[in-house]
């Protein structure tokens, strides 16, 4: 996902690309291949998790947002004994964009996120115009780039890290819901777009796991509500600790990324754990059912 900038917003920082045939170099978000993976994003959470793992098979780019985030992981492959590009691209920069979509690559994952929480009553609208942006132009923008060279060769895979937020809209998190159900608009169109011309798409959709990311969209809400002359619907602290409570170990989720992202045959939708697949498909069955 889109890395985070100037602390506004919880971010998701890695996203990865490649190759299989090992001659492709890694762009912005990320692509995974036999030879060559790209992740922008990766310095945290699913995106470092996913780089380092399908580079120990893969010849991976993984991107992060600041020059900080790239140093540091490229010192945790060094340490993890592998071979990692990693590159700067903040989503959010013509510059690092233009040099992201110049490179020619077999797997596209975009990753990086921010998640911004609080009533849709009172959350300012510039950070949720900031949240799509992110979320969803700035990865559009990027795939835009990219997919033509896809195209060209008629072979190629297009990974969008979604959400269970994809599909359910809880309260307070219905910025982040509504760049998800975007993403997942997003990546059923393109997959009946690309899928006869010999590219794939799917969806990564984790649920609740202790990366991080959770946490701090938990305080985003703390940066402007004091701001406000009212807020009509403070977050709720009970909110925060059911999520928090609710959280898993995030390798599981990190293994099935790293086994499904380069596999051209995997499922469209990835979502775990399954306490997440049971709450996404009641969720779609009561919107049939529930009153106004």
């Amino acid at each position: 996902m889109p890395a985070q900038r100037k602390g506004v917003g919880a971010r998701r920082q890695h996203d990865i690309v490649g190759r299989p045939d090992g001659h492709g170099s890694g762009r912005g978000d990320g692509e995974a291949g036999d030879g060559t993976d790209d992740d922008a994003g990766a310095s945290s959470g699913f995106g470092r998790g996913a780089a380092l793992g399908l580079a120990k098979k893969h010849r991976v780019t993984a991107a992060c947002e600041t020059w900080q985030q790239v140093t540091t992981l490229r010192a945790d492959a060094q340490e993890a004994g592998v071979k990692l590009d990693v590159v700067k691209l903040d989503l959010l920069s013509p510059i690092d964009l233009a040099r992201a979509g110049a490179v020619d690559v077999d797997i596209l994952v975009l990753n990086a996120g921010v998640q911004e929480n609080g009533s849709l009553v009172d959350v300012p609208l510039e950070l949720v115009r900031r949240s799509f942006e992110v979320n969803v132009f700035a990865h559009l923008d990027l795939a835009q780039r990219i997919i033509p060279g896809m195209l060209r060769r008629k072979s190629g895979k297009v990974v969008w890290v979604s959400s269970l937020e994809g599909i359910w809209a809880p309260p307070y998190m219905g910025v982040y819901a509504a760049t998800k159900h975007a993403v997942e608009a997003l990546a059923s169109t393109m997959k009946a777009e690309l899928n006869p011309h010999g590219l794939g798409v799917m969806t990564v959709n984790p649920g609740l796991y202790r990366t991080g990311y959770n946490e701090t969209g938990a305080e985003t809400p703390g940066q402007w509500e004091p701001l406000k002359e009212k807020v009509h619907l403070p977050f709720p602290d009970s909110a925060a600790k059911l999520l928090l409570a609710a959280e898993h170990d995030p390798q599981p989720m990190i293994d099935a990324m790293v086994e499904a992202i380069p596999d051209p045959k995997s499922v469209y939708r990835l979502m775990l754990p399954e306490d997440a697949v049971v709450e996404a498909k009641a969720v779609q069955a009561l919107g049939w059912t529930q009153r106004a």
